[in-house]
């Protein structure tokens, strides 16, 4: 999982690319279009991919053919990977250690 981790760390390190996940999290689970990411980043739809294929390359966003229209979605699996291995990585078991963090996440 560490290179798993630090090719989503390192996706998510853009203020672009982590901004259009946040955003793509929020429309779960519909997804938006590709045209739609880039107008909201304020990108040419040729800039944008490059972006969005970091996002694809680590995991973190599922493209999906929809009629004409590419329909970009957060891949949550990816996600809640992630934060679990951040989490197990970073407590090592210590549960004074992970119980606030437990804590903030059940409210989501």
């Amino acid at each position: 999982m560490d290179t798993d981790a630090l090719a989503a760390l390192a996706a998510l390190a853009h203020p672009t690319r982590l901004a259009t996940f946040r955003l793509l999290v929020r429309h779960e689970p519909d997804g938006l279009s590709t045209g739609h990411l880039a107008t909201a980043a304020g990108l040419t739809q040729s800039t944008f991919s490059t972006h969005l294929a970091v996002l694809v390359k680590a995991g973190l966003v599922t493209p999906e053919k929809r009629g004409r229209q590419i329909i970009q979605r957060a891949n949550l699996d990816t996600l809640r990977a992630l934060m679990i291995f951040l989490a197990k990585d970073c407590c090592q078991g210590r549960a004074e250690v992970c119980a606030p963090l437990l804590a903030d996440l059940a409210c989501c």
